[in-house]
């Protein structure tokens, strides 16, 4: 017991340090992923929901692709594929140029691409639990369509859309677990270093189950408050 408490501690005699770095990265690779999701997601659901059908066409691809590759692929495509696609592109104008893609910004673009690709599912699920007569209240009170999506159409959006992008946040916490397949530096990577290292799998690995627990339990309850905060003008059933 005594060495396993070493083992977990604080200092140069434990890996502490290192988990609590590890645990930083996860949780802003997963914060940073979200608002690029978010955005990519809510504009292919404009364009599913649009009356062009080439824009729905191009949607329906997007979503198709990155819903049914695996993550970890996509994360591979992503980071090695994209620094093959920007050494040749420097090589252009550069000759023998070379460049080193980062694996923290890899990994937040694979983790959005994917995040986006299920988020704009839930977003279009709740443009069609709006009623039409919504935009038209907002057209007759003189809005302009930007102001009627702003001002009416959003707020009620994000209400319908919110259980299921709290799920997806889950998802996406949990799926940061991936980059350290890259070499990215994030809780699981310090848990299987440390494991390797001191020979006790069970500890590391069992504390980070433990980790990714508390943090998913922690989400849940913020998002639990969210919803709340946005039904408080709801009359009550």
């Amino acid at each position: 017991m005594n060495e396993a408490l070493t083992l977990i501690s604080f200092g140069p005699d434990g890996w502490g340090d290192e988990i609590a770095r590890g645990v930083l990265v996860t949780v802003s690779l997963a914060l940073a992923s979200l608002p690029f999701g978010l955005v990519l997601g809510f504009l292919i659901a404009l364009a599913k929901n649009s009356g062009e059908p080439s824009l729905r066409s191009a949607a329906n691809v997007y979503t198709t692709i990155f819903r049914g590759l695996p993550e970890l692929l996509t994360l591979f495509l992503v980071y090695y594929g994209g620094q093959m696609l920007l050494n040749e592109i420097a090589r252009v104008f550069v000759t023998g140029a070379t460049v080193d893609v980062n694996s923290f910004v890899a990994g937040m673009v694979a983790l959005s691409l994917v995040f986006s690709s299920y988020a704009s599912e839930a977003f279009l699920s709740a443009f069609r639990g709006i009623r039409q007569g919504q935009y038209e209240g907002g057209y007759a009170l003189g809005l302009s369509r930007s102001l009627t999506m702003r001002l009416v159409i959003l707020p009620q959006l994000i209400r319908l859309a919110l259980p299921a992008l709290g799920n997806l946040w889950l998802i996406l916490l949990k799926e940061t677990a991936l980059v350290s397949a890259i070499g990215l530096d994030d809780l699981l990577r310090w848990a299987g270093i440390a494991a390797r290292v001191t020979k006790e799998p069970f500890l590391f690995f069992g504390g980070a189950c433990l980790i990714y627990l508390v943090l998913s339990m922690i989400s849940s309850a913020g998002l639990s408050r969210i919803e709340t905060w946005t039904r408080r003008g709801e009359a009550p059933r």
